[in-house]
């Protein structure tokens, strides 16, 4: 965790849950970490741990099972993509756009540099 970012360290556990399980690191109907689990391994409070999680199960990415922990819902991929799709639509597209706006940066440019890459 970045303690010196400004994003809240319970969303910054989201990022990090969002790229578990974009990355394959956690499957769908696989335990995830217990809350005090993640919260040892990120040296953070349960409760920072709890409030990220409590956003997970509220949309539905993760579920409990009774005696047995928490799991990851089986269409918990797709719907991660879709929140990140649209934060990036909503968010990160525009400041782009502003970014290369002020800088005078044409998308053409842009694909020129991809494709040099």
């Amino acid at each position: 965790m970045d303690f010196h970012n400004n994003k809240p360290i319970y969303q910054q556990i989201i990022d990090l849950c969002f790229t578990k399980i974009l990355s394959g690191a956690w499957g769908p109907d696989r335990r995830v970490p217990s809350m005090r689990e993640l919260a040892a391994e990120l040296t953070v409070n349960n409760h920072t741990v709890l409030k990220a999680f409590n956003y997970l199960q509220s949309e539905g990415i993760i579920y409990p099972r009774r005696g047995l922990g928490l799991f990851l819902a089986p269409n918990a991929k797709q719907h991660v993509i879709q929140v990140q799709r649209e934060k990036f639509f909503q968010h990160t597209l525009p400041e782009l756009f502003r970014t290369m706006q002020l800088l005078n940066i044409s998308i053409d440019e842009i694909e020129a540099h991809l494709h040099s890459i």
